[in-house]
């Protein structure tokens, strides 16, 4: 998983300058909340599930339906929460609740695409099978969903899944919502069928289909709707530089942002004995996996704190509110020259 770049705030009749101002002076303080800003206690301890179901949704898409393994029942979640899953392996990875938080018989509900040449959480999950217990930790919200009476979702691929509660609850609620949903083929996009029902509100793009990805004008309306948007990076910044900073939008990503205006570095791994080059274009993440392919880490983002080290010297160049000034989350740390790591 993960895990939001536009914070939450009220929504009203319509956006405005208002509403746009109100969500830039926002964003700071969501970022702290998202990112643990307010103090972080003491780890909860994973919570042991079951694997009731496991179904295939697309190519390279499953399903897992996850119950309490105890008696104590699993928490209420709402559309947006996320979960911390503890794989067999040691792995940790966050992914969306995608099933229907109203019904609280059938568990949570997740679903994974297989990543090919990815970290190997993906295809861990893919080797799961019915009756396997595993921990969890959540869930979270880091993509709230807001009351508004108009709603445009925009969902490409495996982005579908934080979307997809949001679409049943805006259902629900009878407001006024359309959704354009994108892939590289309708073969590629999970929970079509469930989606089958709300007749034209959905639109499909698949690539195949309409000879490539969808454009800003293929996904983005001129109206007042509020936003939501969750697919690759290239839809991201399309959607973001299409819409005015007056008009709601709430986003999340799946992957690691990309490394902007970097300068290239190098860490000491202190305990392995090696000093890794870091490229201007890559994080620290990524060169010390090359050295240790098996460190922790699950968000990239900067947000789960599972790749936080210590720092042994030098000074890292961005500072989480929650860590201690000698720690360092790898995945989005930079430094000037070097850095020492106890790893």
């Amino acid at each position: 998983m993960t895990r939001q770049d536009t914070p939450p705030h009220p929504i009203g009749a319509g956006p405005d300058r208002l509403v746009g101002w109100a969500a830039r002076a926002m964003d700071t303080y969501i970022r702290l909340l998202r990112r643990g800003g307010a103090a972080e206690g003491p780890p909860e301890p994973p919570r042991r599930v079951r694997i009731a179901e496991v179904r295939a949704e697309a190519e390279d898409v499953v399903s897992l339906r996850l119950v309490a393994a105890g008696r104590t029942p699993l928490p209420a979640w709402q559309p947006g929460h996320h979960l911390d899953l503890h794989l067999p392996s040691g792995k940790r990875r966050q992914y969306s609740l995608c099933g229907d938080p109203t019904d609280r018989s059938v568990g949570y509900r997740i679903a994974v695409r297989r990543i090919a040449g990815g970290g190997g959480g993906s295809r861990e999950v893919h080797e799961l099978r019915a009756g396997d217990e595993l921990g969890i930790r959540g869930p979270r919200n880091a993509f709230p969903f807001v009351r508004a009476p108009r709603y445009l979702f925009l969902a490409g691929g495996i982005g579908i899944t934080p979307i997809l509660p949001m679409v049943h609850a805006a259902a629900r609620a009878g407001a006024d919502w359309r959704l354009v949903y994108s892939g590289r083929s309708r073969a590629s996009l999970p929970f079509l069928a469930e989606l089958a029902g709300y007749g034209d509100r959905v639109r499909v793009h698949a690539d195949d289909e309409h000879g490539g990805p969808p454009t800003a004008a293929d996904l983005v309306d001129p109206g007042d709707s509020v936003l939501y948007c969750c697919g690759p990076p290239p839809m991201l910044a399309a959607v973001k530089q299409a819409v005015p900073v007056t008009r709601p939008l709430y986003s999340e990503r799946f992957s690691p942002p990309p490394v902007l205006g970097g300068a290239p570095f190098e860490v000491e791994l202190r305990r392995t004995g090696v000093t890794v080059p870091v490229p201007a274009e890559v994080s620290a993440l990524t060169a010390i996996r090359a050295v240790l392919p098996d460190i922790g880490y699950s968000c990239q983002q900067g947000f789960c704190g599972t790749c936080r080290v210590r720092v042994l010297e030098g000074e890292p160049d961005r500072a989480h509110p929650a860590d201690e000034p000698d720690q360092a989350r790898i995945c989005v740390t930079r430094a000037r020259t070097r850095l020492a790591l106890d790893l």
